[in-house]
């Protein structure tokens, strides 16, 4: 059955996050359905918008790290996306660290929203069954939205796998490999099971959680039409690409020495390389996929979340002009 729609005048939407991969994509996203949005952003960045919104967000200076920042930016919000989530540093020196950092960040936030009385959130986190032995970062991000469903704000939380985008790590380590290696010797990780999910069918269950009453405080997760490994999305970007490649499995290659391969061959750091790779060692499949009757939405398969990836893409190897440059199924065009 299909969820029952709010009211649709504009709401005030506060957005973290709003620089990075998916926030910048979630702003266009809302400022195309009316919502009103204000922007945290960390004094530190700017909100780089390339293609002009029709109503120009507020933008507020902020860090969640910094408690005295927050009351401002929640003051008079109906709803916010929380969207910070560290994947490390640039180095793996630096991804130790980043575990405290996010727990501190969501205990901040979830105490200023409930002084602020916020009634809505909206968490983006991560799939995986925590009785499963969880990498460190798929870990973190669980840990993130616990802590946040335990305030008073009513918070859903979408959990989703590897998230298929332009711009996004999992994405462009893929891109730069398959470009650049006839034959890619790959470890044990590539080949562990997950439902990858594409970068447009995240923000339409991150909007549509907005509309949709019946997701107000529940935890659901998402994901695409495919249960796949790395190995498999980089022989579907090969199909796409019309690129012959070949992919040979290595055992028994350290995760750090495989962070630091990456790190060479792609510009994805290895401090960012190293939690996704250890996130690979745990299946991140479905559980319930209630969401879709709730948001009703055509699921991307991977082949085509590939290409739109490219389309997208400005510079750099896979350049593509436009989908039709794909090799894509008849039955995907």
């Amino acid at each position: 059955m299909i969820g029952k729609k709010e009211d649709m005048s504009p709401k005030n939407i506060l957005l973290t996050g709003a620089t990075g991969f998916i926030g910048k994509r979630l702003l266009y996203r809302l400022d195309e359905k009316g919502y009103r949005v204000r922007c945290l952003v960390r004094p530190s960045e700017s909100l780089d918008l390339k293609i002009p919104l029709r109503h120009e967000p507020e933008i507020i200076y902020g860090d969640l790290l910094d408690p005295a920042s927050l009351p401002k930016a929640l003051e008079g919000m109906d709803v916010a996306y929380y969207l910070v989530h560290s994947m490390g540093g640039r180095s793996i020196r630096q991804t130790l660290a980043f575990e405290e950092k996010d727990r501190q960040a969501a205990e901040n936030f979830r105490r200023a929203a409930d002084l602020a009385g916020l009634p809505r959130m909206i968490y983006l986190g991560g799939l995986g069954d925590i009785t499963d032995k969880l990498s460190h970062h798929l870990a973190s991000r669980q840990e993130v939205g616990r802590i946040l469903q335990a305030g008073k704000v009513q918070t859903t939380i979408l959990r989703a796998a590897v998230i298929v985008g332009a711009g996004g790590a999992a994405f462009e380590i893929v891109r730069y490999l398959v470009e650049r290696l006839p034959v890619l010797l790959c470890p044990k990780w590539v080949y562990t099971e997950s439902q990858p999910i594409a970068i447009d069918n995240v923000l339409s269950y991150l909007s549509g959680c907005l509309e949709a009453q019946e997701t107000t405080g529940r935890s659901f997760d998402i994901g695409g039409p495919q249960i796949v490994s790395y190995a498999d999305l980089m022989r579907m970007y090969a199909r796409v690409r019309g690129l012959k490649r070949s992919i040979v499995g290595v055992p028994m290659v350290p995760m750090k020495l495989s962070a630091y391969w990456v790190n060479m061959l792609t510009p994805v750091p290895a401090g960012v390389v190293l939690p996704l790779a250890e996130g690979l060692r745990n299946k991140a499949i479905c559980r319930e996929n209630e969401i879709r009757e709730i948001i009703p939405i055509r699921l991307l398969n991977m082949e085509a979340a590939i290409c739109d990836a490219l389309a997208e893409e400005a510079q750099g190897p896979g350049k593509l002009l436009s989908q039709q440059a794909c090799f894509l199924p008849e039955d995907l065009k």
